[in-house]
């Protein structure tokens, strides 16, 4: 029985059809295992109706949302006069300790997760763009997580790692990425601070951060190595879409991860049980 274990996990299921197409495929033709749902995603439906019952042994958390399409309540801090979000991250962070958006949060959130739990309950939290790692909204997540006993949320430390590709640094996305690793390192230290003396759970690393956009089998295989040999739960995140027609897309070449069977073995190799939270 291994002590490692790897969680490749595809963030934006229910986004859309295309997003949704490609978690199944990766599931039944792959090695993907983990899927993050996101409640108010235009191809929600789909997710649930017709891609999930074909998933049985999948594990499904919830992609929590503040920032990218229709709210599914009030909360004019957020979102526009139609109830469309368009508001970031750095507004979010800025103003976190405003509790009237707390507490439009908090609503929000509860429905979110309250219409997911309709289909499936979710064993593990996660949220798009990673908004839930600011503090006061990662406390909320906390007591959201404890009231509908959801075992583990996703936290964002990412062990710094060169790849052996030099144009994966040199380029206008990496400098960009550094600074989100930087701030969701200092993050997720306060936040797994948090999470001390709860039942909640969290995973040790993750990875998908300091090389967002630019994911492919090699940062994969390298992040992988440069962790310590120790006991860990390591997430892998993805964003994988099989049916984009660029097929120099991120989201295509993230797709591919999931197929790549020499990368599957060498994960096995280093020690690493691919597993998800709901087997945890």
């Amino acid at each position: 029985m291994t002590d490692k274990y790897l969680i490749l996990n595809a963030d934006n299921f229910g986004i859309s059809k295309d997003f949704n197409r490609a978690v199944l495929y990766a599931y039944e033709k792959g090695f993907l295992k983990s899927a993050s749902l996101c409640a108010t995603g235009e191809a929600f439906d789909n997710a649930v109706n017709e891609i999930l019952p074909e998933c049985q042994s999948l594990g499904f958390g919830i992609q929590l949302n503040l920032t990218d399409g229709q709210s599914l309540t009030r909360c004019h801090f957020l979102t526009d006069n139609n109830g469309k979000f368009n508001k970031g991250y750095f507004y979010l962070l800025i103003n976190s300790k405003n509790k009237e958006l707390l507490k439009q949060i908090e609503n929000e959130f509860r429905a979110q997760i309250e219409k997911l739990m309709k289909f499936v309950k979710p064993n593990h939290i996660a949220s798009l763009k990673y908004i839930h790692e600011i503090p006061e909204i990662f406390k909320l997540t906390l007591k959201l997580a404890k009231e509908y006993n959801i075992p583990y949320i996703r936290t964002h430390y990412e062990a710094f790692y060169t790849v052996a590709k030099f144009s994966k640094n040199l380029n206008l996305k990496y400098p960009r990425n550094i600074l989100k690793l930087i701030i969701s390192n200092h993050f997720a230290k306060t936040n797994k601070q948090l999470l001390k003396n709860t039942d909640i759970k969290t995973n040790d690393y993750i990875i998908g951060i300091e090389y967002s956009g630019m994911m492919d089998e090699q940062t994969v295989e390298q992040g992988l190595e440069a962790l310590p040999d120790t006991p860990c739960i390591t997430e892998v995140v993805i964003h994988p879409c099989k049916y984009n027609t660029n097929k120099t897309n991120s989201n295509v070449k993230e797709f591919m991860i999931t197929q790549n069977r020499e990368l599957e073995n060498k994960i096995h190799g280093l020690g690493f049980e691919i597993s998800n939270y709901k087997q945890l």
